[in-house]
């Protein structure tokens, strides 16, 4: 662990985030989850993904901070559903500052909405990643995820040009 890694440790905080709070959290998104990171992903970080979940579960958005400074950021939601006794948490987003990542920002983010998540009844909490986001899932099987299922997501370009199949003439 490097200095700064302790230093963001030993003075973590985990609050709740605030609208003061959102530019920074969009920054530190868009630094995180590029168009690389998410290019084949259904969801794209962009402002709305913050003001969606904040509008919808304010308490489920948290962000961690040291030294005046917003180190990391999660968003969650909960789902219930219909003709189910189930909760069902959702980690939507989890993201850290790149040159600080690994020194337990995330597990901290995690271990709070967490709580917060089991305090309003969830009892199963779904994560997704992109299947071959190794430091995703090191992560989460770390926090205590596993069962991982593969899905099949599909895309069509609608914006490449397809070429016309003409009949041919006899």
């Amino acid at each position: 662990m490097t200095d700064r890694q302790a230093d963001a440790e030993e003075t973590l905080r985990i609050r709740e985030m605030t609208i003061d709070d959102f530019s920074e959290v969009f920054h530190i998104g868009e630094e995180v989850f590029t168009a690389e990171y998410s290019q084949s992903l259904y969801r794209t970080w962009d402002e709305y993904e913050i003001t969606t979940l904040f509008n919808s579960d304010n308490e489920l958005c948290l962000v961690a901070e040291a030294g005046g400074k917003i180190l990391g950021f999660s968003l969650g939601t909960t789902v219930t559903k219909h003709n189910s006794p189930w909760k069902y948490g959702y980690l939507v987003w989890l993201g850290v500052r790149s040159n600080i990542q690994q020194g337990g920002v995330g597990s901290g983010l995690f271990k709070e909405i967490k709580r917060r998540m089991k305090e309003q009844g969830v009892r199963m909490i779904m994560i997704d990643t992109a299947a071959d986001n190794e430091p995703a899932i090191r992560f989460f099987k770390k926090q205590g995820f596993g069962d991982i299922q593969e899905h099949v997501y599909m895309s069509l370009n609608l914006t490449r040009k397809t070429k016309k199949k003409h009949p041919k003439k006899s």
